[in-house]
């Protein structure tokens, strides 16, 4: 398949993600919502609430580069080749996109084909000098937490900053691969919330926008082969979801003075 044939492939599927969103964005209130685990024992994030965050928006041009970094839902597994979410996100805002997700990785657990988020971050290109950074997830670290973990994000992050100083930075956080959700994730997407209302940046939970409830839960989820990862509808709907979201944060680059807001 030749580049360009790939491309409008991806657009194609780009365009049916949208339309799915719009008709799911319609029914998230109609449904019962999923009942969240309660937090582990001594696992009580401090400070309940202040994830919530008024962060500047967010103002990328239209030749935008864009860097997706996460872990096996990053990677697109289960997807077909070259759609999962990341890619499809490119197709759709016509992004300069670097995709890069490793199987099994988070914050504190290593993963399969890779290390650490921490030290992933570390190995990172200098010279992509993107204009945005999604770090997503990661569910991994569900079973790991609390012990050691918000020293390995705040080291993460800081790396990641130092790095792309220009960039702004958005945290992803993470999504339930079952339900009812994992209480080490529930755990996980308050943390990283606080700790990315703390610097001022942006944190979409799709925990707390309800992506993934009971009714739409196997639309998303591949049980089978794909081993509780997105199915390729699924990834062109947590795309569809984040592109919502990214511009729900947004504003247009080149708006006039005193001109409203755009998306």
């Amino acid at each position: 398949m030749s580049a360009e044939s790939a491309r409008s492939r991806l657009r194609a599927g780009a365009a049916a993600a949208i339309a799915a969103a719009v008709v799911a964005a319609a029914l998230v209130g109609v449904w019962q919502p999923w009942h969240r685990a309660a937090a582990p024992p001594n696992a009580a994030a401090s400070g309940e609430g202040s994830s919530v965050v008024d962060a500047e928006p967010l103002a990328l041009p239209a030749d935008a580069r864009v860097l997706v970094f996460g872990d096996s839902w990053t990677f697109g597994s289960a997807a077909e080749p070259g759609m999962g979410y990341a890619y499809v996100l490119e197709a759709m805002t016509g992004w300069d996109t670097t995709v890069a997700g490793v199987r099994g990785s988070g914050y504190l657990r290593e993963g399969v084909d890779g290390p650490t988020f921490g030290e992933r971050i570390a190995a990172l290109d200098a010279s992509l000098d993107p204009d945005l950074v999604i770090v997503q997830g990661s569910i991994n670290d569900r079973l790991l937490v609390p012990d050691g973990y918000d020293k390995a994000v705040t080291s993460a992050w800081d790396a990641l900053a130092a790095r792309y100083p220009d960039a702004r930075i958005v945290i992803l956080g993470p999504a339930p691969h079952q339900l009812p959700v994992h209480a080490g994730t529930v755990w996980i997407d308050q943390r990283l919330g606080e700790l990315a209302a703390a610097r001022g940046w942006w944190y979409v939970s799709p925990l707390q926008e309800e992506w993934i409830q009971s009714w739409n839960y196997l639309d998303v989820i591949d049980t089978g082969l794909g081993q509780f990862h997105p199915s390729t509808p699924g990834h062109a709907y947590l795309a569809a979801r984040l592109n919502q979201a990214l511009a729900e944060r947004s504003i247009v680059a080149d708006a006039a003075p005193g001109a409203e807001p755009g998306h």
